[in-house]
């Protein structure tokens, strides 16, 4: 679902055994939440606090739209229609930066995965499921407005009109790996309307009870 047509690779390129094993030690941790919910800053804090890479899912794909490529045109296109962009490019993209980082500690991956067929993908690409899922649980109202003021002060393009979009897609896609990753004990919701230093205090709970 929300997958736009386009010559994007649809399946990512699995890790070859000598990349798996480079990270087989590190911890991998993804964080869900939707647009505003304030994941980023969360996982910005998070990886100064425990030296682990930061891999910012969004960042990534915004870094690339902005490329005059044809992937990154094609990248802009889906974004500003506040859909999902094919999920053999965001693996690739996400294990890539993995192994740029391979001696990392451990790897915080925000925004990811975001739809069922991702979070299946990660573990055939990388070899293994992650350790813990942090899904900050945040209502709507909440995410529009954080997310309709961080796009005005970073000029954010797909903060505008593809956000109620985004937030949708967010809700649809999302959901399954919620009910994915709770049936096999790996869910830590985190209420997200607190005070940042709440929430900070609570993700920590849940990296320190890994270690």
């Amino acid at each position: 679902m929300g997958l736009c047509k386009s010559k994007l690779p649809q399946m990512g390129r699995p890790l070859r055994p000598q990349e798996k094993d480079a990270l087989k030690a590190s911890l991998i941790i993804f964080v869900l939440g939707g647009p505003g919910c304030g994941k980023g800053t969360q996982c910005r804090n998070m990886a100064t606090k425990y030296g682990f890479c930061y891999v910012d899912l969004g960042q990534l794909l915004r870094q690339e739209a902005q490329r005059s490529t044809r992937q990154g045109r094609q990248i802009r296109d889906i974004m500003l229609q506040g859909l999902l962009v094919p999920t053999g490019l965001v693996l690739d993209m996400v294990s890539q930066k993995m192994l740029s980082h391979a001696s990392s500690r451990g790897f915080l991956i925000d925004g990811f995965p975001r739809e069922l067929t991702q979070a299946k993908e990660f573990e055939r690409v990388v070899g293994r499921a992650p350790n813990v899922v942090i899904v900050f649980d945040c209502s709507m109202a909440t995410m529009v407005r954080r997310a309709l003021q961080r796009g005005w002060v970073e000029r954010r393009e797909d903060c505008g009109p593809a956000l109620r979009r985004r937030l949708e897609t967010h809700y649809t896609c999302c959901a399954p790996v919620l009910t994915f990753y709770q049936q096999r004990n790996l869910l830590r919701s985190i209420l997200a309307e607190e005070a940042p230093e709440s929430v900070f205090a609570k993700c920590c709970s849940v990296i320190e009870s890994l270690q």
